[in-house]
């Protein structure tokens, strides 16, 4: 349990690189950061000083923020998947220490640790299985599973290149069917409500890698075409695609029509998308469900109405899709909100 002092909250302990990541995703999921930096002591000034560290009270104030206009209980894991060896800085490390894996996962955690102290992160080792658990060092209050599934998240982005078969235990519940989470993460087991968040995973199947020229160079020439794409606008082709499907979120809403309009190739656009964490899918439906809700509370439109302006083919396939995405169905939303209710 957390022992720190009121004074300990505003000492700097997480460097700037971090927010700067967090206002490119918050960007990507079409929130400025002047909108989540409002109020806090934070400034855009700051987010760029490049040796720039914040303290927890400035992190908290943040992320109190960023929670509530995200509204998605996905996107702190997938902000935490974002964060892969390249925005820890840990790229040059894994490449030079990839001949002794266990060596390396246990070293990449403990970097967490040290790095990221949001969390405590406790790392156990017997044989080939590895059980990561996560505790507390703050009071987080309500923010708690917010962070807990960005350290979550990065953990499995980060041991995914080395481990094959996972198992997720989260102390806390979830509203989406957990069919979501499964595609979210892939290869592994998961249990809601458990007493503890704790991962285990196993290096089953691994050999151990040689570290030779040959190796080196080629996972270099990934990170490298990866961050040029980054820096060649990403984010930009992010928000472009988003904008196209908020404009037309009907059946011409598709990746070949959207990547036409905007004068490229449903490969490239689909690239981008995936290096910023996404994909056209993902959006498309994020951006379908928005307008479905907004029709169903605010409007009278028929449902089959409903279902061809958002590009389905007849009013089940939109029934369909809906409790997909909500858990519930067109009907029982619009009743809820009628006037009568």
């Amino acid at each position: 349990m957390h022992t720190k002092g009121k004074i300990a909250y505003q000492v700097p302990i997480l460097p700037m690189r971090y927010a700067r990541h967090f206002a490119r995703f918050m960007e990507g999921h079409g929130i400025h950061k002047v909108a989540f930096l409002e109020g806090t002591r934070i400034t855009e000034e700051r987010l760029n000083e490049a040796d720039g560290f914040l303290s927890m009270t400035e992190i908290l104030s943040v992320l109190q923020k960023s929670q509530e206009l995200l509204d998605d209980e996905l996107a702190p894991f997938k902000f935490g998947q974002s964060l892969d060896l390249i925005k820890h800085g840990l790229l040059g490390h894994a490449l030079l220490c990839q001949d002794d894996v266990k060596m390396l996962l246990t070293t990449n955690i403990q970097y967490l640790r040290i790095c990221l102290p949001l969390m405590d992160i406790k790392l156990k080792q017997s044989g080939e299985k590895f059980i990561i658990s996560l505790g507390d060092s703050w009071d987080l209050g309500p923010l708690r599973t917010f962070i807990m599934k960005m350290y979550l998240g990065s953990i499995y982005t980060m041991t995914s290149l080395i481990c094959r078969q996972f198992s997720f235990k989260f102390n806390f519940s979830t509203k989406l069917p957990e069919k979501e989470w499964s595609e979210l993460i892939k290869n592994s087991q998961l249990e809601f409500n458990a007493e503890e968040s704790v991962v285990s995973m196993e290096l089953v199947g691994r050999q151990q890698a040689a570290r030779n020229d040959d190796n080196i160079a080629d996972h270099l020439a990934m990170a490298n075409s990866k961050q040029k794409l980054e820096y060649e606008g990403t984010l930009n082709v992010l928000l472009k695609v988003r904008q196209k499907i908020t404009n037309t979120p009907g059946r011409d809403s598709t990746l070949e029509r959207v990547a036409q309009q905007l004068g490229m190739c449903a490969r490239s656009v689909r690239r981008h998308l995936k290096l910023a964490g996404f994909s056209f899918q993902d959006i498309r439906n994020e951006v379908r469900e928005t307008f479905a809700t907004r029709y169903l509370t605010d409007t009278n439109i028929p449902l089959e109405k409903i279902a061809e302006r958002l590009g389905y083919s007849d009013q089940a396939s939109f029934t369909k899709a809906y409790r997909g995405w909500t858990g519930k169905t067109p009907g029982t939303v619009r009743k809820s909100h009628s006037p009568s209710c």
